[in-house]
């Protein structure tokens, strides 16, 4: 039996990877939570096993995954987490961490004066995601368990690629011997994932109690359509992940550009201005006029930016995304969406602010985020991202949101060569307020 070893064992995971692989033969998977032991030991009550809800307009099927055998917590047990990359069974570690779990500075390069990447350093230790995979490649290469695949399933453009390079980097500053580290041994193939899946609540479990009449405390809801695109660059075995729909290609990038700066591009958009409308949901955000219209002017200019491969069936692409967003069944929260917003801005938005198609809808989108994260802060909540602490001094020295826009804008818009931005902006803040 082969096995496949996933870092982040949240909910998209749940409803993605783990959907993928279920009842393909001869594959397994071991998961591991980099933070909570909270989804360990949910999933350790019920033998790893949960349910997946998949909602559309024809109503909710209920299936019971069990692919998933096991679950670690690396700060309760480091240790094993490594040993775990040294299996020889291990054949493919997957991720999904968040694009904040990835410790990149703005260029998208290693951040080496992060706190805890520092920390690793200095100590030994892993706690972070790159001195993890690093020091559990270099135990697997020492132990002669063979060559291994590590492939990325988050968010990030080329994300194969810069994982490769974050590791690597952690791997130069310890010393490490880098034949670890050689396409011989481990190759970092690019992916781009897609399937939207809200947080579990209350009334999923209840729901999931009444129609199977399983108690199950970690469900997931997701819709019915999937899609996953691979890079064809494996170093050895690999689950035929085909015969459940996954599409293997030579060049990824192409897929992953459209789905992030249309699909993300157009979440994010409605994540900050649907919240300013008085909205809580994303289905119910584009049923608001105004709001699709918005959608509508991303959509149109990010297709103009896209290359040959993936721009020919853009409009489709765009009209499909307009069905999934529409979608009753699915309680996708706005407020989840927002979350992370100076790392996902940049991704997600950053082709488009450079053009003059989407300058309009960008500058509407960078003043909605501008006034929501100033709203969070002025009332006193918790923002829920990396440079929360940054953005509340900025929020605290400037008299209104307009006062903020342009020092915020500076926070998130590095490598934009457009100097007239934070300006732009601001100005479409006053006018909003």
């Amino acid at each position: 039996m082969k096995r496949i070893f996933h870092i982040g064992v949240g909910n998209f995971f749940r409803a993605h990877q783990a959907a993928f692989t279920q009842g393909l033969a001869g594959w397994e998977i071991v998961g591991a939570s980099l933070r909570s032991p909270h989804m360990a030991k949910m999933l350790a009550s019920q033998g790893g096993s949960y349910t997946l809800a998949v909602k559309d307009r024809s109503g909710t099927k209920f299936q019971k995954i069990d692919v998933l055998k096991d679950v670690l917590v690396a700060p309760q047990n480091p240790d094993a987490v490594l040993q775990m990359i040294a299996e020889p069974a291990i054949a493919i570690v997957t991720i999904t961490v968040t694009e904040n779990g990835y410790c990149l500075a703005p260029d998208g390069t290693l951040d080496l004066s992060h706190d805890e990447v520092a920390q690793d350093l200095a100590t030994g230790t892993a706690v972070t995601l790159p001195a993890l995979l690093a020091r559990g490649l270099e135990r697997r290469w020492l132990a002669k368990a063979g060559p291994i695949t590590v492939m990325s399933c988050d968010n990030l453009p080329e994300n194969g690629r810069k994982l490769a390079a974050a590791v690597t980097a952690f791997a130069k500053a310890t010393g490490m011997e880098l034949a670890a580290f050689s396409p011989d041994f481990v190759r970092f193939p690019n992916a781009m994932v897609d399937r939207i899946t809200p947080a579990t609540t209350d009334a999923l479990r209840q729901e999931v109690a009444e129609q199977t009449g399983w108690v199950d405390a970690a469900p997931v809801e997701t819709e019915a359509f999937a899609e996953w695109v691979i890079e064809d660059r494996f170093a050895g075995p690999r689950p035929a992940w085909e015969s459940a729909g996954a599409q293997f290609v030579s060049e990824v990038a192409p897929f992953e550009m459209r789905k992030l700066r249309m699909l993300n591009g157009a979440h994010s958009y409605l994540a900050y201005a649907g919240q300013l409308a008085g909205h809580t949901y994303v289905h119910e955000a584009i049923a608001d006029q105004a709001l699709r219209a918005d959608v509508q002017a991303l959509f149109e200019a990010a297709q103009a930016t896209l290359p040959p491969a993936s721009a020919q069936d853009a409009v489709a692409y765009g009209q499909s995304l307009l069905t999934r967003f529409e979608n009753p069944g699915l309680k996708h929260a706005l407020a989840q969406i927002a979350m992370d917003g100076s790392l996902k801005i940049p991704i997600r938005w950053g082709g488009l602010i450079g053009t003059n198609a989407g300058e309009a809808v960008m500058c509407k989108g960078l003043a909605a985020w501008v006034i929501w994260v100033w709203g969070v802060i002025q009332n006193g909540d918790t923002l829920a991202d990396p440079a929360a602490e940054r953005i509340a001094k900025i929020c605290a020295a400037a008299d209104d949101a307009a006062a903020a826009a342009v020092p915020l804008l500076d926070l998130i818009a590095s490598g934009i060569d457009r100097p007239d931005l934070g300006r732009m902006v601001q100005e479409t803040v006053r006018r909003a307020l």
